[in-house]
């Protein structure tokens, strides 16, 4: 009987990344293996039901969250953004401006990347758009196929680490910390992130012309003033809209979720400009938006009943007395919930991390002394890298999803690789360097 106490709880938790792995949904996932070892438990006498009288005051604790009501405004703004034609009309003039050097599109990819997900923080949006619409130019002016496809995957993951960021807000609320001081924290590293992967894109094209040629003089010669008209049309409705969403933040003018109301409204009012808004597109943003939300709270729901029994089993306890007792205290604790954190990405969604995984690292890291604003922020990119690896990164898929026949899934897989190591690299920056991401927080203080 000890020895099924002692092991059910790690038992469940295999269990649940056994399904996970296997492709069942998320919400799905959780809540049956809670209810399998519920049952499990109560036959054998070591769980005691009285632990599910706390579910619906969970389920309502989740529907109140005032923080996690970032999460529908951040989509809404990101899907009205992809039809308003932002990602489009960034594409075009940033690829005319960057295209007299050597790696001049990949460079305009990495900057609107950056952008977008200054303004979105949707990766399937920016991904496929930049898929449709750089990927083909790449490819008809001479582009190695690896690095044309490994640049706008990479560029459209920054909607991870580069506020407003989706994830950030779900490792706020799963970390107990605040969000403003997440995104703030994270602009540091997000903007060294896409640093690293224009500086690569640089020195590619420099050591290697023939895999990055400029464009020819007749595809960019638009005339100096059009191009900077151009520029200025497309380039500062973008900069209002992160000014707004971000600038209300950092300088404590608006909560997270308050600026998210507010980017809706000027993500509605760019699309206005473009016009783009119509009926049709009010109808699928906000069918979008209700879908990715509903998805969010019914896997909440699940891993709030999973999490309920893990702990009636005393599986958290077990948990807790591995992580902190591992060698090397505080570094053997980061090592191993960073190793986790990226091992676990190759197999399973970010989402699913966060609502599984972060939670039975979150006692640790407080007994450690760790700052959770820190450790939330280099949690948040290293889970950037579960859209870029193999065989299940989402990023790999989408962009699948819309390249030509000619570009294969080899490609993809292979193009990746550099950026995935520079992604790393920014990670040991940022661990072994904390004060890059707590020097902005600290000013706000």
């Amino acid at each position: 009987m000890t020895l099924d106490y002692e092991w059910l709880g790690p038992v469940m938790f295999g269990g649940a990344l056994v399904l996970l792995s296997l492709g069942y949904p998320v919400a799905f996932s959780l809540g049956g293996v809670a209810i399998l070892f519920t049952v499990l438990g109560v036959g054998l006498g070591i769980f005691d039901p009285v632990f599910l009288t706390a579910m619906p005051q969970r389920i309502f604790g989740i529907m109140a969250n005032y923080t996690l009501l970032a999460i529908p405004y951040f989509i809404f703004m990101g899907s009205m953004l992809e039809k308003s034609g932002v990602a489009e009309q960034l594409l075009e003039t940033m690829g005319i401006l960057f295209g007299r050097l050597r790696g001049g599109i990949a460079l305009a990819v990495v900057l609107v990347g950056a952008l977008l997900a200054a303004t979105t923080g949707v990766v399937a949006a920016t991904v496929v758009a930049m898929g449709l619409i750089s990927l083909p130019i790449m490819l008809r002016y001479g582009y190695n196929k690896e690095l044309a496809t490994g640049v706008i995957v990479a560029s459209g993951t920054l909607g991870q680490i580069i506020p407003p960021s989706v994830v950030l807000v779900v490792l706020g609320d799963q970390l107990g910390v605040s969000v403003g001081d997440l995104f703030i924290g994270s602009v540091i590293p997000g903007l060294m992130m896409a640093g690293a992967f224009a500086l690569h894109v640089v020195i590619v094209a420099f050591l290697k012309p023939e895999v990055a040629p400029a464009l020819p003089l007749s595809v960019r010669n638009i005339g100096g003033k059009a191009l900077g008209l151009r520029v200025l049309k497309v380039m500062v409705p973008p900069l209002v809209l992160i000014l707004l969403v971000l600038g209300s933040i950092f300088f404590g003018i608006a909560t997270p979720t308050e600026a998210g109301a507010v980017g809706c409204v000027g993500a509605i009012a760019l699309a206005v400009a473009n016009r783009q808004l119509s009926w049709d597109a009010l109808r699928r943003v906000c069918d979008a938006t209700m879908r990715i939300t509903s998805m969010v709270i019914f896997i909440l729901f699940g891993s709030t009943a999973f999490s309920l029994v893990f702990r009636g089993l005393n599986g958290d306890r077990f948990m807790f007395d591995v992580l902190s007792n591992l060698p090397g205290g505080r570094t053997g604790f980061l090592v191993v919930s960073m190793l986790v954190v990226f091992a676990l990405g190759f197999f399973i969604d970010f989402f699913e991390i966060a609502f599984i995984i972060v939670p039975l690292f979150v006692p640790v890291a407080q007994q450690l002394g760790i700052d959770l604003v820190w450790y939330g922020v280099v949690l948040g990119a290293n889970l950037q890298t579960s859209f870029l690896t193999p065989p299940f990164g989402f990023a790999l898929f989408y962009l699948r999803g819309v390249a030509p026949p000619e570009v294969t899934t080899t490609d993809i897989y292979r193009g990746v690789v550099p950026f995935i190591l520079l992604q790393l690299l920014v990670l040991v920056l940022i661990i072994v360097f904390p004060g890059i991401v707590t020097f902005l927080p600290s000013l706000s203080l």
